[in-house]
């Protein structure tokens, strides 16, 4: 495995030696009518490049059509296995549904098009090239699944984009042994100084196993333990020596100005000491809550600012042209003056959460919607967001859970009981599934259930946010007299008026001359000048509002026919950055990554 396959490892907290990628060409065809029901029956027509969606151009088909199905082939050679390895297959994310035949027989199906999922292919391998066969389907006018911001007509309208069907995230192959460790999640626990580790085994072993944990940072050792394997699980408390100083000026806690990582190596051992596995993951120490109308952060208020991000490319749709692409887009987000994104209709890639962990950038992660209300909806929305919670727990740079947006798929919040009922439910669910971060149940407006009140105001006068926001008492005038985007902020019980407020949809300012020259927004500088000054006119007063615990200005980059990114659809500044910086984080503020010591010797490491 090449040294630039490894820096690109799919799954970043749980990486293995030795893995291989089978993105590239594949044989592709659309589905016939009446459809193919058995790959036999399928013509191979055309290829495509994977892991990129047929609807780009990046695939090599850039078909935006109305289809529902389509199928993926691909030979390739297995390697060589040790006594008691298994062969596991990979996909990072099929959208809507997929089922997979591995030379000839049909070995998994996979519903949730946001979500990885693997399956054990050794006993269908045969002697020399093997061969994978997949077809995804994914109505485009089915509007009860999880769908996020993909249209479903047949041209992109208003603020939703060409649709993501299929395969859109890498496909590997990964060796493993027979008995191994399958899952781990990590937590943190600032008071008692501890690191939560619970480590999931696969498989029946033979006899008492153990699992070796080392916890370093740089070359300083934190923790070195075995711990007995019990009943396939374990569970442990790692206590880190207390530094008896205050817990917020350590160095050892992760922090956006100081994204310390714990690097983790963790071997499978059985009554012998032999290793049976090895792999390497990572963590951090750090906390997240509420007090009263801030958001804290180890202990300490820190002011959020952050940026919509909806994490598409001109070339390449919902899909990174490469893990360079995700790197830059973090390395961005914070030269522009943020602290973190909120991640908008979309499940980012692992390896953006990875460079967000490493980097230092919060992240909102945020449920992509289904846009009709129906008991098949409920039931998919809620099955994927478990997928998701359990796939991303451990990224320290999470710091939001956002399970419903704008009450898309929850038309009739002020009127459905079931409605709110629902919503309360997913707020429920997720804080039982993780306890350790605030959760937002319905952002922009009529929330039900939520730990921090996010509004949605696209208000073009500076003047009239200042005024809405900035008096006295502001929360509780807020619900009762205010309606910005003209719904309810909140619908129940108000609460003490203590709650965080976060403005977290606001700005969307477009550049161009007018609506015909696809320059959609919320409001529309004619040149980059008359865009820097309104933007800092804006952010002058928002930024200092006292009543708000952060805000998230939309948006990040260009998204199709919304020009109202502070970048263009290609990453390039429509503003100079330390001008946006500036008025984004205050006059003072710096970030480059290559000065820093730090990433100057990671950045390094990738190019060789």
């Amino acid at each position: 495995m090449s040294e630039q396959a490894h820096e690109a490892y799919p799954r970043p907290q749980l990486r293995r030696d030795t893995w291989i990628c089978l993105d590239g060409e594949w044989d592709f065809a659309f589905d016939a009518e009446p459809p193919w029901s058995h790959p036999e029956a399928v013509l191979w027509s055309e290829k495509i490049q994977v892991p990129f969606s047929p609807e780009t151009p990046a695939s090599g088909i850039h078909c935006n059509g109305l289809f529902r199905t389509v199928w993926y082939r691909r030979n390739f050679d297995a390697p060589a296995l040790q006594p008691g390895e298994r062969l596991l297959l990979h996909f990072g994310a099929v959208d809507y549904s997929a089922e997979v035949w591995v030379n000839g027989l049909r070995v998994c199906s996979h519903e949730g098009g946001y979500t990885p999922f693997h399956v054990d292919i050794t006993d269908t391998l045969q002697d020399g090239v093997q061969e994978v066969i997949v077809r995804a389907e994914d109505d485009p006018l089915d509007l009860a699944k999880p769908r996020g911001k993909q249209d479903w007509k047949l041209d992109p309208h208003s603020i939703w984009y060409p649709r993501t069907t299929g395969i859109w995230q890498t496909v590997w192959l990964e060796p493993v042994p027979t008995v191994r460790i399958d899952r781990l999640s990590w937590t943190s626990n600032l008071h008692r100084w501890e690191i939560g580790l619970e480590a999931l085994i696969a498989g029946i072993p033979s006899e008492q196993l153990h699992l070796y944990v080392c916890m370093r940072v740089g070359d300083e050792l934190l923790a070195e333990d075995n711990y007995s394997v019990i009943s396939n699980e374990v569970h442990r408390q790692i206590a880190l020596s207390d530094p008896g100083v205050d817990d917020s000026r350590n160095e050892l806690l992760w922090s956006p100005s100081s994204p310390t990582i714990i690097d983790v190596k963790l071997e499978l051992r059985d009554r012998q000491g032999q290793i049976l596995d090895s792999v390497v993951s990572y963590t951090a120490l750090r906390a997240i809550s509420v007090q009263g109308d801030r958001f804290i952060l180890n202990g300490r208020p820190l002011p959020l600012r952050l940026v919509l991000d909806q994490g598409y490319w001109p070339e390449s749709g919902l899909t990174a042209p490469n893990d360079d692409a995700l790197l830059g887009d973090v390395i961005l987000a914070k030269k522009l003056g943020f602290n973190g994104v909120r991640k908008h209709q979309k499940i980012e890639h692992p390896r953006y959460l990875y460079w967000a962990d490493n980097i230092g950038l919060l992240v909102w992660e945020e449920m992509p919607s289904a846009y009709r209300y129906t008991r098949k909806s409920v039931e998919r929305v809620t099955s994927e967001w478990i997928q998701i919670l359990k796939r991303d727990i451990s990224h320290p740079c999470i710091v939001a859970w956002v399970p419903l947006n704008e009450s898309w798929g929850v038309p009739d919040l002020p009127d459905s009981a079931a409605q709110r009922n629902y919503v309360q439910a997913l707020y429920h669910l997720t804080k039982t599934l993780d306890p350790t971060r605030p959760v937002i149940g319905n952002d922009g407006w009529e929330s039900v259930a939520t730990d921090i009140l996010g509004i949605h105001d696209y208000d073009a006068k500076p003047e009239r946010i200042g005024k809405r926001y900035g008096q006295t008492d502001v929360e509780s005038r807020l619900l009762d007299r205010e309606r910005p985007g003209g719904r309810m902020l909140m619908i129940g019980p108000k609460g003490d008026g203590s709650q965080p407020i976060v403005l977290s949809e606001f700005g969307g300012i477009a550049l161009g001359a007018n609506e015909e020259e696809n320059a959609w927004g919320y409001s529309r500088s004619l040149t980059p000048e008359e865009l820097r000054h309104s933007y800092c006119k804006l952010l002058e007063v928002v930024r200092c509002l006292p009543a708000l615990a952060g805000f998230c200005y939309t948006q990040f980059a260009d998204t199709y026919q919304e020009a109202n990114g502070l970048l263009y659809a290609d990453r390039r500044p429509k503003v100079p950055f330390e001008a946006i910086a500036a008025a984004t984080a205050g006059p003072e503020y710096r970030f480059d990554p290559v000065e820093n010591s730090y990433w100057r010797d990671r950045l390094m490491e990738r190019q060789r």
